[in-house]
Formats: C-alpha cells, sequence, structure tokens
C-alpha cells in the first residue's frame, strides 16, 4: 500500500485529506438536516448534539462544535460549496463559522484560503474580542466542571469572566493565606511550595468554609415542598383506564395525570392520611419512599443518568423500574437513577424500561424500538467514498488545502479591520421594537 515515493506518499495524504474535508462537509449538511426535522426527539433525546453524542460515538463538546457548524453553512453558500469541493479544511470552516453577520463572504472566502488554519484562528480570535456580542458571550459560556479519575483524584476544569475571573484570584489569595495559618507553615515553606499546590489548598479552604456556614445539597425529594394527594388505587390503575370513582389524585387541587403522580411517588416523602367520607381521621408519619442508606448505594452504583448518551450527573431521580404502588420493591435491583427530562420520559412520554437477564437497564421507545448504550458503529470504505466523490463530480486539485501564504509576516491589526469590513454587526445600543398591535395603534412594544 505505501510502496511510494515520499513526494508520492505526501501528495496522497494531502488528496485524501481533500476528500475526507469533502464528506465531513456532506455530513454536516445531513446533521442540518437531521436538526430541522428534529429526529432526535424521538430517540428521548435533548438535542441533536446529544444524539450524534451517542449514535456516532463522539465526546459531547465535539458533537456541540459539528451542530453549531451545520447550522451555520446554512447561511454561507459560498464557504460550504468551497468546503464541498475540499478546498476548504474543516478547522478553517470551523473559525469562519464564528463570525456572525457576514455581508462580504467571498472576501472572507479569499482570506481564508489564503491563509492557514492557525492564522485564521487567530484572526477570529481577535475580531471576536473586540465586539460587545463577544463579550456577552463569554459570559454564557462560563463553566466549571469537576471530573473524577480512575486514582479518585478530581480534575477541576473551567471558565469565568474576566471580573469572576479576578474575583476568584483575591478569594484564591485569601485562601492561601487562611491554609498557611491554619496548618501552621511558615512564610518560607509557603513561597516555597508551587503556586498550584497553594491554589489547590486554598480551594478546599474555601469549600470547607462554605459547606460549614451555607446551605447543603439537598436529595430529590427534599428539594420541593410540592403536596400531592393521590389514592393508591390511582396510583395502581393505567393511564388508559378509566379512574375509579372518588380515586383522588391533584396537585394543589389541579387534577394531574396518574403517569405524573406515579413519577412524583417514585422519590418522595410519603404520608399515609386515612379518611372517610371525605374527612380527615389520622395523618401518619412521613417516610421516605426510598430510604437514605438504599440512595446512597443507588447514588455510588449509577453516578449519573442511565439513559443512553446522557452525561447528566447533578439533580437525578430515583426511578422505581416496577413503581412501589404495584408491588415493586424498594431495593436496589429496581431502582435505577435518571435526570429529571428522562425520568418525564419514562412516566409520560411511553418510554419502557426493564431490566434484562444480564443485570443491565434496558429501554424501549414508546414504538418498542431498543435503545443501546453503545450502537454499534457500521464499517467505514474509504475506496467507495472516494469513488461516490468522484462520480458527483468532486475532484480536489492537488493544491487545494494548501494556503496561498507565504511566510510573510502576520498584521494582526490589518486583518483584524478586514474582517469587521467583511461583517455587518448591528448596533448593540439599538433599540429595535416591534410594530404596534392594530388595535393599539399608538403602543409600542421593546424587543430588546
Amino acid at each position: 500500500m505505501f510502496e511510494l515515493t515520499n513526494e508520492q506518499l505526501g501528495d496522497e495524504i494531502q488528496r485524501l485529506a481533500a476528500h475526507i474535508d469533502a464528506a465531513i462537509c456532506e455530513w454536516l449538511g445531513m446533521v442540518a438536516e437531521f436538526d430541522r426535522r428534529e429526529v432526535w426527539v424521538e430517540w428521548g433525546m435533548a438535542s441533536t448534539a446529544q444524539w450524534l453524542a451517542w449514535r456516532c460515538s463522539l465526546a459531547p463538546g465535539t458533537s456541540r462544535e459539528h451542530v453549531r457548524v451545520a447550522r451555520a453553512l446554512e447561511g454561507l453558500p459560498l464557504v460550504r460549496a468551497a468546503f464541498a469541493r475540499g478546498e476548504l479544511s474543516f478547522s478553517k470552516v470551523c473559525a469562519i463559522t464564528r463570525m456572525e453577520h457576514v455581508v462580504e463572504e467571498q472576501e472572507l472566502l479569499e482570506l481564508a484560503q489564503y491563509a492557514t488554519a492557525a492564522q485564521l484562528e487567530r484572526m477570529v480570535s481577535a475580531y471576536r474580542g473586540v465586539t460587545r456580542a463577544e463579550a456577552e458571550r463569554i459570559i454564557e459560556s462560563r463553566y466549571l466542571t469537576l471530573d473524577q479519575n480512575d486514582d479518585g483524584s478530581w480534575m477541576v476544569r473551567g471558565r469565568l469572566p474576566a471580573e469572576d475571573g479576578a474575583l476568584l484570584a483575591r478569594a484564591l489569595e485569601a485562601g492561601r493565606e487562611a491554609a498557611t495559618t491554619a496548618e501552621d507553615v511558615s512564610a518560607e515553606t509557603s513561597v516555597r511550595m508551587p503556586l498550584s499546590e497553594r491554589n489547590a489548598d486554598a480551594l478546599v479552604v474555601l469549600a470547607d468554609s462554605l459547606l460549614a456556614n451555607g446551605p447543603r445539597e439537598r436529595t430529590a425529594g427534599d428539594r420541593y415542598q410540592v403536596v400531592v394527594h393521590v389514592d393508591t388505587a390511582a396510583l395502581v390503575e393505567e393511564e388508559d383506564v378509566a379512574p375509579s370513582d372518588g380515586a383522588r389524585c391533584d396537585l394543589a387541587d389541579a387534577p394531574i395525570a396518574r403517569e405524573t403522580a406515579r413519577r412524583l411517588c417514585c422519590d418522595a416523602g410519603i404520608v399515609p392520611i386515612l379518611e372517610r367520607g371525605g374527612s380527615t381521621l389520622s395523618v401518619g408519619r412521613k417516610t421516605r419512599a426510598i430510604p437514605p442508606s438504599i440512595r446512597r448505594a443507588l447514588e455510588a452504583r449509577d453516578g449519573r443518568c442511565q439513559f443512553p448518551g446522557c452525561t447528566c450527573s447533578r439533580w437525578l431521580d430515583a426511578h422505581h423500574i416496577e413503581h412501589w404502588a404495584r408491588g415493586g420493591q424498594t431495593d436496589l435491583q429496581n431502582l435505577v437513577q435518571l435526570c429529571r427530562r428522562h425520568h418525564r420520559l419514562v412516566h409520560e412520554g411511553g418510554w419502557k424500561l426493564e431490566r434484562g437477564r444480564d443485570g443491565k437497564i434496558v429501554f424501549l421507545t414508546p414504538y418498542g424500538a431498543r435503545m443501546h448504550e453503545l450502537p454499534r458503529r457500521s464499517r467505514g470504505d474509504c475506496t467507495g467514498m472516494l469513488a461516490a466523490q468522484q462520480r458527483d463530480g468532486i475532484a480536489p486539485a492537488a493544491n487545494a488545502t494548501v494556503p496561498g501564504w507565504l511566510g510573510d509576516s502576520l498584521d494582526l491589526g490589518y486583518a483584524v479591520d478586514a474582517l469587521l469590513s467583511f461583517t455587518d454587526t448591528p448596533d448593540p445600543y439599538a433599540f429595535p421594537r416591534k410594530r404596534p398591535p392594530d388595535d393599539e395603534p399608538g403602543a409600542l412594544e421593546a424587543t430588546g
């Protein structure tokens, strides 16, 4: 296969790269159409990105980026055409699609073909940094994640706006001083410790101080004090069966579906009330549907929502596979953790959940299709892909992906000015208004 000269091998690598980019463009077009049709809803997913992460074995961040690019390409026909011909790499397209309100697409395309991917990324980053919209986007993109490694240690990753980052830096500075004082470490010893280690100690001090004085996270059943009045008969009856006479099922005197009541009672505090003729005779002691000891074991076993493709690990509900009102046991074999969204799907959405003989959870769609935790990928065929592209007239030139840059220095300021001229960014201080309704000719409704 590799009986080629060095030059021929390099040419083949470049040629195949161009064909791969063309195939990615076609694939992104399908992703955009899939997203437009909202097919992901049929599979119980929260978005196209979540479906891609599950079905195509992509990391969540990677799948979100692909969906973003697929949507943005719909408004950039010239860029999309060059991408489909293999003349633009996916890296360059990712950078281009982060620009909004492009009005000079041809000039932008020429610049992208001339620059290297690294240069284009740097240009777009600098361009976004001088716009007010980017400042708002930075605030919206703030995050902090905690991931536990196999050895039990924790990895902390995050992104904060400038002012919040400065606040955290000040807090860590105070935490470093507190950690030094608490452990009776001399100033000389503290200085010799790497700053990263002292920051880690300071973060622990901040967390310990908050937990000592602030609120603690409560379990799913205690987050809200919502009273549901439901008779045991209503929990046992099927949804498609007419309710029994007098079988109460309401929330604050508003009737709710029996399946909704079953979901709320999956993981809740139960207060038995004895009534006769509509009058309350006695009220029993509140008990937990799931005892704390079993809840802790469930959290240790599952750790996240067990729905295929879902990575949610916070604010989880404990779901009875066979509802306790129908005789299901409150034990680990009959319990599973689900996020709030997928808990609703299992109850009100018509999904079915059962445990197989091997002990694994099986999810069935309302149409009876079986969900797989790890879908099997079909075997790829590079030769077939190349043949199909040739039939479609896609034949990238030998230097299709080679930039026009010849080694001259990058004038970043000039490049940013050029990008600003290619776009028509709306005035961020404008105050757009809707047309007044016909029945209120003098009214104006703000939309900003």
